[in-house]
């Protein structure tokens, strides 16, 4: 027979997307939010993104190529990794940082685990932790907000604490329109990719409706923290915390969108999509509260990052035809 049919091995199902389109769609969600953050902060939150991901790309190649390994850097995650950690960071910190940072996220957190798809936790999350631990001031503390003339950079700049943190310390006692307002489209205090909210929600549907991520996880993050924050309140315990304005600020839309939903550091199963969600909620709303940092976004990633693999073990689904054990 001229004409044999030739049947490779399983799975059969194909599709056109591949590691490069999907990253290229992240990175695409993101250019809204990192956009906003070049209008609010100047263009040294733009150099600080360029370094930070011209630092991702060169340390995995130069890691891959002395390895003797594929060198994958078209793939466009060495990408992501940079220009996530720089929208970690304040618009005030040197220009050093991020390299370090994206020498820790690349080698340390992804290539000497395996590469893609073997981290652990995320990547830019784990930088942003190790540099929050190791250069707290530069790090943390006061950020750059704009001031009557509406633009970051320029020469009349103030700086000024995070919502969060004036939060923290009760020294935000009653929240006008204006201040929803300016949370929703970033005219806030905080690192360069998390203050413009409506940014962040455009790219975050962008790749729910892409179906990049799953909805799971980010819906069940932000409600988790809206009705704790609403409990708490009610309680008493908490009563100068706002659940809408605990949404619209600090680094919770970033996380929920585009680090919890990290494919590798997060749950396959819907269900254990789902307890990510809650799981991420619970320690940021705890942290925010009662801890004494003021942001629990990046932590409460990281902490669930180490339970995936419990959730996992524990929510796949039966194989069929199993037989129980008895």
């Amino acid at each position: 027979m001229e004409n044999n049919l030739m049947v490779s091995s399983t799975p059969h199902i194909r599709s056109k997307e591949t590691i490069s389109t999907v990253m290229l769609d992240v990175v695409i969600a993101l250019i809204p939010a990192a956009v906003m953050g070049v209008v609010y902060f100047g263009m040294r939150a733009l150099a600080l993104m360029v370094i930070s991901v011209v630092s991702a790309v060169v340390f995995e190649a130069l890691y891959q190529k002395l390895t003797g390994k594929k060198v994958t850097v078209t793939d466009f995650s060495a990408v992501i990794t940079g220009l996530l950690l720089a929208m970690n960071l304040p618009s005030t910190a040197p220009f050093w940082v991020p390299v370090v940072g994206a020498f820790f996220a690349i080698i340390i957190v992804k290539q000497l685990f395996g590469g893609l798809g073997q981290n652990f936790m995320n990547p830019a999350l784990g930088a942003r932790a190790f540099l929050v631990a190791s250069y707290p001031t530069y790090m943390t503390g006061a950020a750059f907000v704009p001031t009557s003339s509406g633009v970051i950079g320029a020469l009349d700049a103030t700086t000024t604490a995070t919502p969060l943190s004036q939060l923290s310390e009760g020294t935000i006692r009653t929240l006008t329109q204006q201040d929803y307002i300016n949370a929703l489209i970033g005219n806030v205090g905080g690192v360069i990719g998390e203050t413009c909210a409506i940014a962040l929600v455009i790219g975050g549907l962008y790749l729910i409706i892409r179906k990049v991520i799953s909805w799971r996880i980010p819906v069940t993050y932000i409600l988790t923290v809206f009705l704790l924050t609403w409990l708490f309140k009610l309680a008493g315990i908490a009563p100068n915390r706002e659940p809408l304005y605990e949404l619209l600020t600090g680094g919770l839309m970033l996380g929920a969108f585009f680090m919890a939903t990290d494919y590798a550091s997060s749950p396959m199963t819907p269900v254990g999509q789902l307890i990510m969600g809650v799981g991420c909620g619970v320690f940021t709303t705890l942290i925010r509260i009662f801890g004494g940092y003021p942001e629990g976004v990046s932590y409460s990633i990281l902490l669930m990052n180490l339970c995936v693999p419990l959730i996992d073990r524990y929510t796949a689904p039966k194989i069929f035809g199993e037989v129980k054990k008895k």
